[in-house]
């Protein structure tokens, strides 16, 4: 997923989590207790399904969001394809089950100043009784140097990694979870800090949307910005926002 690679330094943040390490060696870890992330799931009571979305998040093939935008001086250019494809994952769950679920393919491509950079296919299913997308990995292909590198892929039942939460089917105000669970590689965590946003983007006026502060562990300190609009999906990430899209029953609101 992208969030690792273009995730960007918060001094607010930094201080925050200073004075969030100062509290909790005044209150004995209490402070540090309300800011952990669920890292367990019940994926053995779902039934998966390699179709359809929630509020926020599509994994219905043909669906398609474009975002654009200059970042540090750069023209951002992002394209995220539901794709007509699937891959089967097994893993382990916690309870020690194996699961083997079909997930869908969602293919994203990046260029900067018209180059292309990255294409990543990620793994995404869609729990039928609480609509929470889970995500089960991802194969990355990043064009530097004349060569291309795969840091960052992995895949649920492959070195310890398991699924993460994408995105729930009901947003909940402050809550905190893993979207990627794998060690020493991916581990992009979201909190839910904002409600009721209404977006302006190239594209449209959005009402209704919600915001998610990505962070991960691996880069302390650093964190990604995503606003997201119901029955659309993506429309902000950090600097680069939603200037087409092709959504089934979507349409933005001028």
């Amino acid at each position: 997923m992208r969030g690792e690679r273009r995730i960007s330094q918060s001094r607010a943040v930094l201080l925050a989590q200073a004075l969030l390490f100062v509290c909790s060696g005044l209150l004995g870890g209490t402070a540090w207790a309300a800011v952990q992330y669920t890292t367990q799931f019940p994926l053995d009571e779902c039934t998966f399904s390699a179709s359809g979305r929630n509020l926020h998040f599509s994994i219905r093939p043909g669906d398609r969001l474009v975002l654009e935008g200059l970042d540090g001086g750069d023209l951002v250019h992002l394209q995220i394809t539901v794709l007509n494809q699937t891959r089967q994952i097994t893993f382990i769950t916690e309870e020690g089950e194996s699961l083997t679920v079909t997930a869908r393919v969602v293919e994203e491509r990046e260029w900067i100043n018209d180059e292309l950079i990255e294409v990543s296919r990620n793994y995404y299913a869609r729990c039928t009784e609480t609509n929470d997308i889970y995500y089960f990995g991802e194969d990355v292909d990043i064009f530097e140097n004349g060569g291309v590198s795969h840091a960052g892929a992995w895949l649920a039942g492959q070195d310890e990694a398991r699924p993460g939460l994408i995105m729930p089917g009901t947003f909940l105000l402050g809550s905190r979870h893993f979207q990627e669970r794998a060690p020493g590689v991916a581990l992009d965590r979201a909190e839910h800090v904002k409600m009721g946003l209404t977006v302006k983007t190239p594209a449209g006026t959005f009402k209704g949307c919600v915001e998610v502060l990505e962070t991960t562990p691996l880069e302390p300190g650093a964190t990604s910005i995503k606003r997201y609009c119901p029955e659309i999906g993506l429309v902000v990430d950090n600097k680069v926002k939603l200037v087409d899209f092709d959504v089934a029953g979507a349409d933005g609101q001028d």
